[in-house]
């Protein structure tokens, strides 16, 4: 498992520096589609997106502490608003 991790990594460094290098007023589209594919990728391998993130964030929700378990999540994985959304409606 820990081969097919690197190989994820590796393979959406690849598409994401290719994406950096394309010209284009659309690449907060092309960004989105790629994290979708990643996203794909790795729940067809089983491996966990949110692995990584700290019990400490979902403490912080049940505290009605939103800002800080957003800033804390956001830390620990580099996501956004939606991505923390999307995290807390899937725990």
């Amino acid at each position: 498992m820990d081969a097919t991790f690197w190989l994820v990594l590796g393979l959406f460094l690849v598409v994401l520096g290719s994406s950096w290098t394309t010209a284009g007023s659309n690449n907060g589209w092309r960004l989105k589609r790629l994290e979708r594919k990643v996203d794909l990728i790795l729940n067809h391998l089983g491996l966990d997106p949110n692995q990584g993130v700290s019990p400490q964030v979902m403490e912080l929700v049940k505290a009605g502490q939103k800002i800080q378990a957003i800033r804390m999540y956001r830390e620990q994985t580099g996501a956004g608003l939606k991505e923390f959304k999307d995290y807390v409606e899937s725990l």
